[in-house]
């Protein structure tokens, strides 16, 4: 796998998501500005992945910083914080990799450290969020292939993968923890309209990882539901509430609805930094609007009249009832899963 994002000495390298599959292009960050506009213009996107880049961001930016004293290295922090902070709503990855970093800054400040200490436990706590994501989904991955028969065709929607992460996937974690299983996985890969996430990104992952692979048209997944043989589907999510409704890329809760229809289980993959157990339903998760543009043109071609009134939400909700389980680095959550998630949250914090 190619690393989604690392350090090169003292800057972050990304590989640029926008121009996949046809040309691998490393973006170079060397301020928490540059990471914030990575973030906000996806040349990172997924949600653990802008989780990792947020704290990785802070991280750089503290390192920069010529401060003399933890005063004004504070007001700095806070600024940093804030501005990675303000760059995507929905994802709630993003602001738990940022209170990750508070968190340590205001122990090491406690304790009474020195900028530079500062500055060290800011970049091992970076460090820290990194790995244990890559951790979270090889344990995702395992989890997950428990549910996947021997021989299974699977839908995904999206991209969960490695570079909807640090490394490894979500949903695309479980696919490759059923194949590292010995089980024979085939998977129909959704488009993924408009940013062509599925067509771009997924069937790019899994055809190097070589996984038999088709891609479909978001609006053929219910009839290949009813005339072939899809097993699951599996898919990520930007944001789990206490119940069990998940926010995931729009598209995904029309897929739910067809499943559920066809009888076919459907499975959200997502690490513990994805649940919200203070957002008591998904009516309370935050719906990202994203540019026209993404819809009105495919590249440099324009697809809409001028004059034509777009809509373009990146992510939809789907209800907790269409949801056969939620997977996890923790274990696997069933309804009721305002119980089983805070078991789940539970265990997490005793570990």
């Amino acid at each position: 796998m190619l690393p989604t994002i690392a350090w090169d000495d003292d800057q972050i390298v990304m590989i640029d998501q926008r121009k996949l599959p046809a040309r691998e292009v490393w973006v170079r960050c060397a301020t928490a500005t540059q990471v914030a506009k990575a973030i906000t213009t996806m040349v990172i996107r997924g949600a653990p992945a802008i989780g990792v880049a947020a704290a990785m961001g802070i991280a750089l930016e503290a390192r920069r910083s010529r401060a003399a004293g933890t005063k004004q290295f504070t007001t700095e922090f806070q600024k940093t914080c804030d501005l990675l902070a303000a760059t995507r709503p929905t994802a709630v990855n993003l602001f738990w990799g940022i209170e990750r970093m508070k968190q340590t800054f205001a122990e090491a400040a406690a304790a009474g450290a020195s900028v530079d200490e500062l500055k060290t436990r800011l970049r091992s706590a970076a460090d820290r969020i990194h790995d244990d994501d890559v951790a979270s989904c090889r344990a995702i991955g395992r989890f997950g292939a428990t549910l996947v028969p021997d021989t299974a065709c699977i839908l995904t929607h999206c991209n969960a993968g490695a570079l909807a992460t640090a490394g490894y996937g979500t949903a695309l974690g479980v696919i490759r923890g059923a194949v590292e299983a010995g089980k024979r996985v085939s998977v129909l890969a959704d488009e993924t309209r408009p940013f062509l996430q599925g067509a771009r990104l997924t069937a790019w992952e899994l055809v190097r990882d070589g996984i038999d692979t088709t891609v479909i048209t978001d609006n053929m997944a219910g009839a290949l539901m009813r005339t072939s043989t899809i097993d699951l589907v599996v898919v990520g999510a930007d944001r789990i509430a206490a119940n069990g409704d998940a926010a995931n890329k729009i598209g995904t809760y029309s897929v739910a609805v067809l499943a559920k229809e066809h009888g076919i289980p459907f499975y959200v993959a997502a690490p513990m930094s994805t649940i919200d157990l203070a957002t008591a339903d998904g009516s309370g998760i935050p719906i990202e609007e994203r540019p026209e543009r993404e819809v009105t043109h495919v590249g440099t071609s324009r697809l809409t009249p001028v004059g034509a009134k777009i809509r373009n939400p990146a992510f939809d909700v789907t209800p907790h009832r269409f949801i056969s389980a939620i997977i996890t680095e923790r274990g696997i959550a069933r309804a009721p899963f305002d119980a089983s998630l805070r078991a789940l949250a539970g265990q997490a914090s005793r570990a």
